[in-house]
């Protein structure tokens, strides 16, 4: 196997890693109407690696798994990762943009999955309006601090230049 292939899956297989530990650590505040998921702050690492978008999707799978959500959420909020982590790097040529499919996508999805999965009686817009201010928290505020740390490191960490 090519070392670039490694190197890919390696890094895919580590973010996937922290995304669980991170999921796991701070499960009462990453499930239900009212949540903020700190494992989103690593929503903004496609903007130095392609490797994390499979890091994010199997990382949110199993984080959900793991955490009891039920299959719906499972599927569909692991989906929605998968989603937003593709147009991430797309978005990664600037940096303030790349937290935005996440914050996006799971403000109008995760409240959706919450009524259907959960039974959650709490007003969709209402919910809406919570997922995407803990969204803001995690993956906005979190997200750019540690994308602003990992910048100074980045050849150092991802071992590829980055614009």
């Amino acid at each position: 196997m090519k070392r670039s292939k490694v190197q890919f899956l390696t890094q895919a297989a580590m973010i996937a890693a922290i995304y669980v530990v991170l999921t796991y650590l701070f499960q009462p505040f990453g499930f239900m109407d009212v949540q903020v998921r700190v494992a989103e702050a690593l929503t903004i690492l496609p903007f130095f690696t392609p490797a994390a978008i499979p890091g994010l999707f199997v990382g949110c799978l199993l984080g959900n798994l793991l955490g009891g959500a039920v299959l719906l959420d499972i599927v569909i909020g692991s989906l929605t990762t998968l989603v937003a982590a593709c147009l991430s790097y797309l978005l990664r040529k600037n940096k303030y943009f790349v937290a935005l499919p996440p914050i996006i996508a799971n403000a109008i999805v995760v409240p959706w999955v919450l009524r259907i999965g959960y039974g959650l009686a709490t007003p969709i817009p209402l919910m809406m309006v919570t997922v995407g201010i803990g969204e803001i928290i995690s993956c906005g505020i979190l997200g750019t601090i540690l994308l602003q740390a990992l910048i100074k490191y980045k050849n150092v960490i991802f071992r590829q230049k980055v614009a």
